[in-house]
């Protein structure tokens, strides 16, 4: 014939789960499990306890509770089963008990059928089956309502912190000034030896100066650009005269002319040179 553990183990096993699963959903500490499918019953708790374990587990896998009890009563006859008289307040599966010296199971009950004192911590309004240290099932938490509170403080702060860090980086990168575009090619078309020359010179200030021919080609329509960019000040570009030039400036009162080494102001912002 099967033992109890044996009965027990096989039970567990035909349901498919392991004995952790089996403590979780019976609130009974795995190592008390391992023991009793091991047919160890030594696990330093009262007799009652120790039955209403068995009859909670036995329940839990379909087994015939009063069967298996009496299978252990059976088994363990003749052994002092009454509980210790000193005060012992331990944690037992998921529930604290505490035993008490007021009043001891006669010898004459059954195993499971006598209901130890109550710990001190128990609700009077709880009915009296439920609050068997044995059989009790604790209410399932649902966590403290401060940690829930902790958790959403942090995350709310970590959110704050990233949106901060993105607009500091917005900010950053819109602060750094794009690079400046490079200065337009200055287009300077220079004179041949012993051609026509007319120098123009930026007397005391960087000017811009456009000069091109004064009519457009016949045919094209266009006109000939001999130089556009901008003279720093004291300086001179000498472009061939060709033909009749029109000069361009919007600085233009900082504009020298030399033609045949005699020097003319600019007085306008657009003046035509006449032709050699």
């Amino acid at each position: 014939m099967q033992s109890i553990g044996e009965r027990l183990e096989e039970a567990r096993k035909r349901k498919g789960i392991s004995i952790r699963e089996a403590a979780e959903a019976t609130k009974i500490r795995s190592d008390y499990l391992h023991k009793f499918e091991s047919n160890q019953y030594d696990i330093r708790l009262p007799e009652i306890y120790v039955r209403g374990f068995l009859r909670s587990y036995s329940n839990f896998l379909k087994l015939p509770a009063d069967k298996i009890i009496a299978d252990y009563n059976a088994l363990h006859q003749g052994i002092d089963t009454k509980p210790s008289r000193s005060v012992n307040r331990e944690v037992y599966g998921r529930m604290e008990i505490t035993t008490s010296k007021e009043k001891e199971p006669s010898p004459g009950q059954s195993g499971g059928a006598t209901t130890p004192p109550m710990a001190a911590t128990a609700h009077p309004a709880e009915p009296a089956a439920s609050r068997n240290p044995a059989t009790f099932v604790p209410p399932h938490s649902t966590g403290s309502p401060l940690d829930k509170k902790l958790i959403v403080k942090i995350a709310g702060i970590a959110i704050a912190l990233v949106v901060v860090i993105v607009l500091i980086v917005m900010l950053a990168s819109g602060r750094t000034s794009p690079s400046a575009p490079p200065p337009p090619k200055e287009i300077w078309v220079e004179a041949q030896p012993n051609e026509p020359i007319v120098t123009i010179a930026a007397k005391t200030i960087p000017v811009e100066v456009k000069v091109t021919s004064a009519q457009p080609a016949q045919g094209t329509g266009a006109v000939t650009t001999y130089y556009q960019g901008t003279i720093p000040a004291g300086q001179s570009r000498a472009l061939p005269r060709r033909e009749a030039l029109r000069v361009e400036s919007a600085q233009y009162t900082g504009v020298q002319f030399i033609i045949d080494g005699r020097p003319w102001d600019m007085t306008a912002a657009k003046v035509d040179i006449r032709a050699p």
